[in-house]
């Protein structure tokens, strides 16, 4: 579809100073601030910054971020893909109350996410805690409350980006597949999924990405106990309050590296499979 008339003859002028002012507030809001987070964190040099990151705490955050993504990641992935193909495929009572459920996660604060979290896996007040005390299970102040807590944040981003997808290439291939004899997995490994795969590393890349970065629900049903339960952004919040600059930045420049190593994967996605993502955002 080709741009209206009037936008393909908008006055130079007119292009030039949103193309500046667009790069004027990226500048300013993004790249600003990282190029300050990196000249902050090496400003002591290689070696301060080196063994701040190699502090255990500081590894234990990594690898407790990293696990935590390690788990999350997957789930959502599956479960994603089965409820895109719950949406867009069959028709049931409920079916726009269950879109809306999807796009919770979006629209409630992380905090408050965190506080249910907390009204259910409460030992002392919470919905389950006599379950919890007979088996003795500890979800709050341990990795699983952590994993829940990502989990219920990032859900959104892999089956959203699955259902425009899904919805646009509708299911005649797949009715074919099943016509000709295939069988409800071969249907899904040789039809379904080559379809969607480019959407739904996008989507990966998206939840990758948050789960690495979530602060305020983990915040809430973590304990904050130092070698423990503390992901990357709690450690790097305690160590900015105690005011050891040098480790809070060694470890947030550490975080903003994990954030562009998703961003160069991003392009190189778009880069090499531009269509088939633009075809997935097409209709966002």
């Amino acid at each position: 579809m080709s741009p209206p008339r009037d936008v393909l003859h908008e006055p130079r002028w007119l292009r030039a100073l949103l193309i500046a002012l667009a790069m004027l507030v990226m500048l300013g809001l993004v790249v600003l601030p990282l190029l300050m987070v990196l000249g902050a964190a090496f400003g002591d040099g290689f070696r301060a910054w080196w063994a701040a990151l190699r502090e255990p705490d500081a590894l234990s955050a990594l690898k407790l971020t990293l696990l935590t993504a390690a788990i999350v990641i997957p789930v959502n992935a599956v479960f994603g893909m089965l409820m895109a193909w719950a949406v867009t495929r069959f028709e049931f009572p409920g079916k726009r109350v269950l879109l809306a459920l999807i796009d919770l996660p979006f629209a409630v604060s992380p905090v408050v996410a965190g506080l249910c979290l907390v009204l259910l896996f409460s030992t002392t007040h919470g919905w389950f805690a006599d379950l919890l005390e007979r088996w003795d299970v500890r979800i709050l102040f341990a990795r699983p409350g952590i994993v829940l807590a990502t989990l219920f944040i990032t859900f959104p981003f892999v089956v959203r980006e699955l259902i425009p997808l899904m919805q646009q290439q509708g299911s005649d291939e797949e009715l074919a597949a099943r016509s000709l004899g295939a069988g409800a997995w071969t249907m899904f490994r040789r039809v379904t999924l080559p379809n969607i795969k480019w959407g739904l590393l996008y989507g990966v890349l998206l939840c990758a990405a948050r789960a690495m970065g979530e602060f305020g629900a983990v915040s809430v049903v973590s304990g904050h106990i130092r070698g423990l339960t503390n992901t990357l952004p709690l450690h790097i919040e305690i160590l900015y309050n105690e005011f050891d600059s040098t480790a809070a930045f060694a470890a947030a420049s550490l975080l903003s590296g994990l954030a562009l190593v998703t961003l160069v994967i991003r392009f190189w996605l778009e880069a090499r499979h531009g269509d088939a993502l633009a075809k997935t955002h097409r209709r966002h």
